[in-house]
């Protein structure tokens, strides 16, 4: 048989991941991101647990991963007086691994390219079905088929727009959004090791210096708020809503504050969960955020890679029928994603509670030592999944 062409949307995480299988198992993937090269930077990402780790070991990406980990990252919250408060090590939020974003996409990129097509700085238009193929309209490129078509386009996928039905119909909104960008060592406050922050009730300042840029921190500030009606690709406005929710609040917001300006780098969103009732229709499917996700706290990078190795292995073992395919990826795939997913359900709760109360029950309960090992336990046990036995290569 000819080997299938698979285009895929997005080149962060999953969409590497799954070029990189693809191509191991004798497919043609074609990735589109509508970046024009990837996106560097990004808060750190973590695995833990055995499932995440033998996926990466299989991809033969784990000592490189261990080789330029950040070591993980300690949170400390203070109270305006920059007295602690409570002190979380580095396993509660790094897990076993924890990688800067950018760092993490580059190396999955890397190790797909030799068998895949990127296009950066386009995206996919419109979407038709037929017998043979997906017929696929970019913004820029001509129109081409594809045997199949997977978004992999995270929380706001376009994929799943067009195939699928518009956003509203699929996310969630958790109550909560969260913004955070770099800016120069020298104009953030004095720092101790981790990420130090303040809290006000439903509010969260905090910032850590950068784990790869001895001259560069970052600022990370979330807050509770009703959906917000705003466009999603204009920083102007993003900006000028984190200055209305924050300034004037004490500790180091101001001063904070007083770098978003020249930041180039700015990431804001809402913190949202993604439920999509098929992950398929036909020759197209959905991975990662895209088809379950929350935007924080959700395990979502560890979650995409293990998803993006199954849907492949499927697809390898039943490539003359890809709907079969589809179908036992998300059986397989959906009550572990699902499982995961609930954790960005409690993010925002809780790193900024909406009561005074709330603030003083978190520290409280986080400071003993038998609550903080069994958060510890749970989140290891939740990314457990047995693995298919590898496909054999086409």
């Amino acid at each position: 048989m000819p080997s299938p062409s698979v285009l895929i949307s997005g080149a962060s995480i999953a969409g590497p991941a799954l070029a990189h299988w693809l191509g191991r198992h004798g497919f043609r993937p074609t990735v589109v991101e509508i970046a024009p090269a990837l996106r560097p930077g990004g808060q750190s990402v973590d695995f833990r647990g055995e499932t995440h780790l033998t996926v990466l070991d299989r991809m033969g990406i784990l000592d490189e991963l261990r080789r330029i980990q950040t070591g993980g990252t300690a949170m400390t919250f203070v109270d305006a007086s920059d007295r602690e408060l409570l002190h979380l090590p580095a396993s509660f939020a790094g897990g076993d691994i924890e990688i800067p974003r950018g760092e993490l996409s580059r190396v999955l990129y890397e190790s797909s390219l030799p068998t895949t097509e990127y296009v950066f700085g386009d995206s996919v238009t419109a979407l038709s079905q037929t017998p043979a193929g997906v017929d696929v309209t970019f913004r820029r490129s001509p129109s081409r088929r594809f045997d199949l078509v997977i978004g992999a386009d995270g929380l706001h996928s376009n994929v799943r727009r067009l195939a699928f039905g518009p956003e509203e119909r699929h996310v969630t909104h958790l109550g909560y959004y969260a913004a955070t960008w770099s800016l120069p060592r020298d104009q953030a406050p004095a720092l101790r090791p981790g990420s130090v922050g303040h809290n006000t009730p439903g509010r969260l300042v905090s910032v850590a210096a950068s784990p790869t840029d001895p001259t560069r921190a970052n600022a990370f500030f979330l807050f509770a708020s009703p959906r917000l009606a705003y466009d999603r690709h204009d920083p102007a406005a993003q900006k000028a809503i984190l200055t209305r929710a924050f300034a004037g609040l004490p500790w180091r917001s101001d001063q904070l504050l007083g770098t978003l300006a020249a930041a180039d780098d700015l990431y804001f969103d809402s913190i949202s969960r993604s439920d999509v009732e098929t992950w398929s229709t036909g020759r197209i499917a959905l991975l990662g955020d895209a088809a379950c996700g929350a935007t924080i706290g959700g395990m979502g990078t560890g979650t995409a890679v293990v998803a993006a190795y199954v849907l492949a292995d499927e697809l390898a073992r039943s490539p003359e029928d890809p709907r079969a395919a589809f179908a036992r990826y998300e059986a397989l795939v959906r009550p572990y994603a699902q499982g995961c997913q609930r954790g960005g359900d409690r993010t925002g709760p809780f790193l900024a509670p909406t009561t005074r109360l709330g603030l003083r029950l978190r520290n409280t309960l986080l400071n003993r030592r038998s609550i903080f090992n069994w958060m510890l336990r749970q989140a290891h046990t939740a990314t457990l999944l047995p693995l298919p036995t590898p496909a054999v290569p086409r």
